[in-house]
């Protein structure tokens, strides 16, 4: 990471500090994207405030699902349609709600294969009826969107034999293992798979953002240590980290 971005998060890390009291540990439940900013920002923040930060994942519906059985955690980062869920329930508390980040959907092949064209939405259509399989996650917000799209394209029933939906955030990895030609998820997910590679985003014409938004439960042992954490990837020193994965900030 540069010096500048070391210094921002730095000093990002004084004023959150001053919020902080005795030090405890923070459970924050989120996807994939959430461990990758957290994993290059919480070590700072955990030396500069004693805090402990445990980041669980899995897929943003799972871990919705978890908060409604009343899995103890301190902090979410949910898609954020699903965040608005949850506050509306009583589970999070709507004055901390922020948003974090954004991510659009990219295409991704096996690292050292051939980039198929998708560059337009009939290239982009050509290429899914060519390929020979294709994964996208079970559930997931890039999910009702794709469903929506293929749907629209009339090519749904054509890719149906031919995909795999996996339940876990595993779709860039089914990719760099052979097991399937393409996968199509957000942006960062598929960087975050050596053995993965970029094609490029789908097609602005059929492109969608995927909103991840942050609130603190509402029965967090550690509300005002959890609203630290809120703050500290939200604010300025966030922003390169989280364009570095691939993302834009809120």
């Amino acid at each position: 990471m540069r010096l500048a971005t070391r210094a921002a998060i730095g000093a990002a890390l004084i004023v959150v500090t001053l919020g902080s009291a005795q030090a405890a540990e923070l459970k924050i439940f989120g996807s994939r994207v959430t461990k990758m900013v957290i994993g290059d920002m919480g070590p700072g923040f955990e030396q500069a405030t004693g805090h402990r930060l445990t980041v669980i994942t899995d897929v943003a519906a799972v871990m919705k699902r978890r908060i409604e059985a009343d899995e103890p955690f301190d902090l979410a980062v949910l898609v954020n349609f699903q965040t608005d869920d949850l506050i509306k329930s009583g589970k999070l508390l709507a004055d901390t709600r922020a948003d974090v980040m954004k991510a659009g959907i990219g295409v991704a092949v096996r690292r050292g294969a051939p980039k198929p064209d998708i560059s337009t939405v009939d290239a982009f259509t050509r290429t899914l009826l060519a390929a020979k399989s294709i994964t996208y996650l079970k559930e997931g917000a890039s999910t009702l969107h794709l469903d929506r799209v293929f749907a629209r394209l009339g090519i749904a029933d054509a890719l149906k034999d031919k995909t795999i939906k996996p339940a876990t955030e595993s779709v860039s990895e089914m990719v760099a293992a052979g097991e399937a030609e393409l996968g199509i998820i957000v942006i960062p997910n598929i960087l975050s798979v050596p053995g993965a590679e970029l094609v490029g985003p789908i097609p602005a014409d059929i492109q969608s953002y995927i909103g991840f938004t942050a609130a603190v439960s509402s029965r967090s042992a550690n509300p005002l240590a959890a609203r630290d954490v809120i703050k500290l990837i939200t604010g300025p020193a966030a922003v390169p980290v989280i364009k570095a994965k691939g993302m834009d900030p809120g």
